[in-house]
């Protein structure tokens, strides 16, 4: 019968190819799904007494084809369909399917949080109750959001096939949106007690690989996943033992992914080197450049603030501009930070942001105006949801409360 251990990963690598497949193949994804999830479930009760097939993906693609044609049976008005459907073969899985179904997962008729619930369903393989628990969600309120999401498609009149090559462009732009979402939400949970939601880093990660392996070319594919890559090589040094977070100038660099950050720096220094430069390229190349830092005061703030001001010329945001002013004050000093800060007071996204006053905070503690930080600190602490900043921005407050009163 042979080692099971792996079955559920099988499963789940195989699951969006198989998918691809089936929708390619007779076109309705909602039914072309349910007959994948029946596939899946037959062989995970099935394989650990019969053994695994030699080719498990083609088995999987033929049991669920064999459900798609069961259901058509019973569909009197697509008889002639049905018919033509048993008779042809099922075609193999082109290079291009997990690519379209990525594509059709971000159609630009599903809202945001659609996408990336859809995404992780077809394209990650992740089941209801996975990708609950992972967003922080009900149960029903993914499952719902999952039965909308393809009534959409369906509404949209949406087909399982490449876009024109005019429309793929702000398709993938969609796609690497909706990647990136994903693994911030794992690395930075904007919620709950947990820094950290692996299983949405490492799903992120994986999906990302596939679709540069689709698109080796492309320049910001390979951008995003090296962005990926080496950030996600500090998340070891993120906590302590408590679960508490650490910044980065505190973390023990000796407990990054050393592997990780050799592969996204190679990749960043290929792309830049014969791709047009993209926000995700620049954005890798900062990450790179805290990465390669053997000691916090050895990291090359001047050359980060010359890429920051790189990315905010080519992709202005709020969170760009405050990046920006982090590391303008590393360069000029505290109080030209404080003073870039007051300079856009009024931007009503920075106004709120739990970072802003963070980022205030710390300045304010290194130019030495403790109460003003401490205060600062608080005030981060109170606009962010996650629990585990919170707990270090209070710890933070504490800590100059305390060293006032000695």
């Amino acid at each position: 019968m042979g080692d099971l251990t792996g079955l559920p990963d099988l499963l789940r690598d195989c699951a969006p190819r198989v998918l691809a497949a089936v929708v390619r193949r007779y076109g309705d994804f909602e039914a072309c799904e349910d007959a994948v999830q029946e596939a899946l479930i037959a062989a995970a009760g099935q394989w650990p007494d019969s053994g695994i097939p030699e080719q498990p993906r083609s088995w999987l693609i033929t049991v669920a084809s064999r459900r798609r044609v069961e259901a058509l049976r019973n569909e009197t008005a697509r008889r002639r369909r049905e018919e033509a459907v048993r008779h042809d073969p099922v075609p193999a899985v082109r290079g291009d399917d997990e690519l379209a179904l990525l594509l059709l997962c971000c159609h630009p008729a599903l809202s945001g949080p659609a996408q990336v619930t859809l995404t992780l369903r077809a394209v990650g393989g992740l089941t209801t109750a996975e990708i609950a628990r992972a967003l922080l969600l009900p149960e029903a309120t993914v499952g719902q959001r999952i039965s909308r999401a393809k009534q959409r498609i369906r509404d949209a009149g949406a087909r399982f096939e490449m876009p024109a090559p005019e429309e793929v462009g702000a398709r993938l732009s969609a796609v690497w949106h909706v990647l990136y979402l994903i693994f911030n939400e794992g690395y930075t949970a904007s919620s709950g007690d947990a820094l950290n939601r692996v299983d949405l880093t490492r799903e992120a990660i994986r999906l990302t690989r596939q679709l540069h392996r689709r698109l080796p070319g492309d320049g910001e594919t390979a951008g995003l996943l090296a962005l990926m890559l080496l950030t996600d090589a500090r998340r070891p040094a993120r906590t302590g033992p408590d679960g508490a977070l650490i910044p980065l100038d505190e973390q023990d660099r000796g407990l990054w992914d050393a592997a990780a950050i050799a592969e996204g720096v190679a990749l960043i220094t290929d792309t830049l080197a014969r791709a047009p430069i993209g926000p995700f390229q620049l954005q890798a190349a900062i990450a790179a450049v805290h990465d390669e830092a053997a000691r916090a005061e050895d990291t090359d703030w001047p050359q980060i603030l010359m890429l920051y001001g790189m990315l905010l010329a080519l992709a202005p945001s709020p969170m760009v501009t405050l990046n920006r002013i982090v590391a303008g004050a590393m360069v000029d000093g505290p109080q030209a930070g404080l003073a870039a800060l007051d300079r856009v007071g009024d931007d009503p996204v920075l106004a709120r942001h739990h970072r802003t006053a963070a980022v205030r905070a710390h300045l304010l503690e290194l130019a030495g105006d403790r109460a003003g930080a401490r205060d600062q600190y608080r005030l981060a602490a109170r606009l962010t949801l996650s629990r585990p900043e919170q707990r270090y921005l209070e710890s933070r407050a504490g800590r100059l409360s305390r060293g006032e009163q000695r």
